[in-house]
C-alpha cells in the first residue's frame, strides 16, 4: 500500500489532502479547471435556478427569469415514486391559512392538494419534520404522511428549525428560501435550487434530514448523541462532490448549521459562508433579507461581527468588491440599517482605496390587497456569488441562525461562465440595478 500526499489549491482553501491507494482525489489544475484521479465516481446531475417573483413585480425587457419555485415544487411531487421528505418552517400553504384571503393562493393550494392526494394513494413515504409551528399538516398526518415537529426550545432552548428542504426518491432535492406558504409562491421574492437526477448529492441531503428526524423523536432525550455516527458524510468543504450539470464541471457541497446538528464530517454552514468570502479574488455579491452582526433573539442581544469582519477583511486586505442587498420591508429590524451603513461608509475611506457599496431591495404593493396581506411584498432570498463560488441557504444572516437555528446551505465552485454561478450574477445584477433597490438611507 502507498501513501501519497496532494496538494490542493482551490477555492475550499484546503490545505493538503492524504489519500490511500484508490481513494479519489478532486484537483483544479492552473486553469481552475477540475480534474479527477479516479472519473467514474463523477456523477451527472440538473442544476436549475428556480425563483418566485411577486405578483406585479417586473423587471426590464431582455433581464433573465428563471423557472418559477411553483413548477420546481410541481416538477418535483411529479417526479416522485418512493418517498418525499420535507423539512419546514411552518406551513400555510392554504389561502384559508391566512387572516387575508387572495386569489393568488391558488398556486400553494395545488401544491398542498397534490402533496394530500400522494398521501392518500399511500404509494409514496411522505415523511415531514416541521418546527413547533404549523397549520396543513394535521391533516396530512391524518391521512397517512408521517409528521414530526423538532422543538429547538427543548433541545438548544433557542432558535428554530428554518430549513426549507425538499427531498424525492433520493434522486432530487429543492433548497432554498420559500417556505411552504402560497406567499412563497407568488407574494414574496424567493431563491433556490432544483437538484435533479443526482444521486449522490440527494442521499446527502437525506442525511440532513435524517438527523432532523432523529432529534424529532419525542422519545430523543436530548442533543448528546453517539446515533448521529450513522449520518456522518464524507462531502464537505475539505471534500466537495465532483459533479458533471447541465454539461458544467463543478464541486459541491451541503452545509448545516447549528453546530450540535452537524454530524462527522458535515461543513457548518457559518464556516462555508466564510470559506465562500474568503477564495473570492474579484468580487462578493450578497442578497439576504436580514443582515445584523447579532444575536438577535437573545436578552440581551450579543455582539456578533463573524460575516461582518470577513467583507471588511475582504474588501480592505484583498481589494474584493463587495456588493450587498438586504431587503426592505414593513418587518425590517430598524437596527440594520445601522450596521449597513457601518459598511457602506468604509466606500469613503479614501486612503483604503475600497469598493464597497450596500443598497436596500423593496418590493412594492401594487394594490390595495397586497398591502393588506400579512408577511409578504419582501426580497427573502439567502444567497452570496462570488468570480469562483456561489452560496444558497436557508438563513437569514444574523448570528442566531448560525449558532441555534436549523439552515442548510448549498454551495457550487465552478468558474466558467453559462453555470449557475454566473446566472446568479446575472440574477443580482439584475436586481442591483433596478429601480427597486435604492442606497441605504
Amino acid at each position: 500500500m502507498k501513501l501519497k500526499i496532494f496538494v490542493w489549491t482551490s477555492s475550499f482553501n484546503l490545505l493538503c489532502v492524504l489519500s490511500v491507494c484508490q481513494a479519489q482525489i478532486h484537483q483544479l489544475d492552473n486553469n481552475g479547471d477540475i480534474t479527477t484521479e479516479a472519473p467514474e465516481s463523477v456523477s451527472s446531475c440538473i442544476f436549475t435556478v428556480v425563483e418566485s417573483m411577486p405578483e406585479n413585480l417586473t423587471f426590464a425587457p431582455g433581464q433573465p427569469l428563471h423557472v418559477s419555485t411553483y413548477s420546481a415544487h410541481k416538477r418535483l411531487l411529479a417526479k416522485a415514486t418512493q418517498s418525499i421528505h420535507l423539512t419546514s418552517f411552518y406551513w400555510t400553504l392554504l389561502g384559508t391559512d391566512t387572516e387575508v384571503h387572495d386569489y393568488s393562493s391558488f398556486e400553494g393550494e395545488d401544491i398542498y392538494a397534490e402533496l394530500s392526494t400522494i398521501v392518500l394513494n399511500g404509494t409514496v413515504e411522505v415523511k415531514i419534520v416541521q418546527n413547533v409551528t404549523n397549520n396543513n399538516t394535521d391533516n396530512l398526518a391524518l391521512a397517512g404522511a408521517q409528521v414530526r415537529t423538532l422543538d429547538f426550545q427543548r433541545l438548544l432552548h433557542a432558535g428554530v428549525l428554518h430549513t426549507k428542504m425538499w427531498i424525492v426518491d433520493k434522486l432530487h432535492v429543492y433548497i432554498g428560501s420559500a417556505n411552504f406558504d402560497w406567499r412563497s409562491y407568488t407574494q414574496v421574492k424567493e431563491l433556490g435550487v432544483l437538484i435533479e437526477n443526482c444521486p449522490t448529492l440527494a442521499a446527502d441531503a437525506d442525511k440532513l434530514f435524517d438527523v432532523y428526524w432523529h432529534f424529532s423523536n419525542p422519545s430523543q432525550p436530548g442533543l448528546l448523541d453517539s446515533s448521529l455516527a450513522s449520518y456522518s458524510t464524507n462531502i464537505n468543504a475539505s471534500n466537495p462532490h465532483q459533479v458533471t450539470y447541465n454539461q458544467t464541471k463543478a464541486l459541491v457541497y451541503l452545509s448545516s448549521s447549528p453546530p450540535p446538528f452537524c454530524a462527522d464530517g458535515r461543513s457548518g454552514d457559518i464556516d462555508a459562508i466564510l470559506s465562500v468570502i474568503r477564495a473570492a479574488k474579484e468580487f462578493v455579491y450578497i442578497s439576504v433579507m436580514d443582515y445584523l452582526p447579532l444575536i438577535v433573539y437573545s436578552m440581551p442581544q450579543v455582539y456578533w461581527p463573524v460575516i461582518d469582519d470577513e467583507l471588511r477583511r475582504a474588501v480592505i486586505d484583498r481589494k474584493v468588491v463587495v456588493r450587498l442587498l438586504a431587503s426592505k420591508w414593513v418587518h425590517t429590524k430598524r437596527d440594520m440599517y445601522a450596521f449597513l451603513n457601518s459598511l457602506n461608509v468604509l466606500k469613503n475611506a479614501t486612503s483604503l482605496k475600497v469598493n464597497i457599496q450596500v443598497k436596500l431591495f423593496t418590493v412594492p404593493a401594487f394594490t390595495a390587497i397586497q398591502r393588506d396581506i400579512p408577511f409578504s411584498r419582501v426580497g427573502h432570498s439567502k444567497y452570496m456569488v462570488t468570480d469562483q463560488d456561489a452560496y444558497i441557504g436557508t438563513s437569514n444572516w444574523s448570528g442566531d441562525y448560525f449558532t441555534s437555528t436549523g439552515g442548510v446551505g448549498f454551495i457550487l465552485h465552478e468558474t466558467d461562465d453559462g453555470g449557475l454561478r454566473s446566472q446568479l450574477v446575472n440574477i443580482f445584477n439584475r436586481d442591483w440595478n433596478s429601480s427597486y433597490a435604492r442606497d441605504v438611507y
